[in-house]
């Protein structure tokens, strides 16, 4: 995009070009960043400031409609629709699905659009397949007691010959974009096991930054968003979806980078994100912290942004 609209002051928005924001301070452009918009559709926009090899400052926006004449189609796009309609399709046909925390989180190859649209197609036309697993059963349909220490337990519920469910099991990566994507997933009734035991409806489980809250006893929930920015030493995440909101990640910076192929502050801005994490306040209580459950990274899953924006 090469303009987008600031809602620092909301009573008077103002409209940027991306050759005017580029020339504003450090310190005014870190002031208005996470106040951007789409001038078409209203979503979320995030900035990308020109990087060392000679790629240029760029608007961009994870939230497009996909109507929306600031949307550019790409393959990376594509792949993104491409999961969303598979995980919508996961949510019609499975009883519960389980997080693969364990898949390889790695930066893979785009493919082509015309794979990508017959992968699309092929999805749209056939039902998830769903495996029965005997250890998923019907329960309450509010999530499962809080009751939450350094390691995330839960007293087994299994009863004995309950029907077997359909059960889906799917990676981080794939569940990102289709948040992202706008799939049902965030307010459906889905069970979503984040271990063997520890179950919740999918409306209570994923929360966007912008509605983050503090949890009773530290409960955990699986965050997601786009990043808008990092500090200079790269050791905190800034959500774009609110000023409210830091994601401490010193204690894993080095791999996160290597993991995800984010090599300067760049690669961050306009990146999506997803983590299972939980969020209290500082000590102030000005800023609320979301932070990565044991600090372990394969809990933890970052897209980064299209560079055809």
């Amino acid at each position: 995009m090469l303009d987008a609209i600031c809602k620092f002051d909301e009573a008077e928005p103002i409209t940027f070009s991306v050759f005017k924001f580029q020339k504003l301070s450090d310190d005014d452009i870190e002031k208005y960043r996470q106040a951007l918009v789409c001038p078409a559709c209203a979503g979320k926009a995030y900035y990308r400031k020109a990087s060392k090899d000679g790629k240029a400052a760029c608007f961009g926006s994870r939230y497009h409609q996909s109507d929306c004449v600031e949307f550019k189609p790409s393959a990376a796009k594509a792949r993104e629709e491409l999961h969303a309609i598979e995980v919508n399709q996961l949510v019609v046909d499975s009883d519960a699905m389980i997080i693969d925390f364990n898949r390889a989180a790695k930066v893979s190859k785009v493919k082509t659009q015309k794979k990508i649209l017959e992968e699309a197609t092929s999805i749209a036309n056939t039902a998830v397949k769903a495996k029965p697993d005997k250890s998923v059963l019907e329960g309450e349909d509010t999530a499962l007691p809080f009751k939450v220490s350094s390691d995330l337990k839960v007293t087994s519920d299994v009863k004995k010959n309950q029907p077997e469910k359909r059960v889906a099991t799917q990676g981080l990566e794939k569940v990102l974009h289709s948040l992202l994507r706008g799939s049902d997933l965030a307010s459906s009734e889905l069970w979503v096991y984040t271990d063997e035991k520890y179950r919740w409806r999918a409306k209570n489980l994923f929360v966007n930054f912008a509605d983050a809250e503090p949890t009773e006893n530290g409960a955990p929930r699986m965050y997601w968003g786009t990043i808008s920015h990092t500090d200079k030493e790269r050791l905190w995440l800034n959500p774009a979806e609110t000023k409210d909101v830091g994601i401490p990640i010193e204690m894993f910076s080095s791999s996160l980078a290597s993991r995800f192929d984010l090599q300067s502050r760049r690669d961050f801005e306009g990146a999506g994100i997803i983590l299972f994490g939980k969020c209290f306040w500082n000590k102030s209580k000005s800023r609320k912290i979301i932070q990565l459950w044991s600090n372990d990274i394969n809990r933890l899953f970052i897209s980064k942004a299209d560079e055809t924006e």
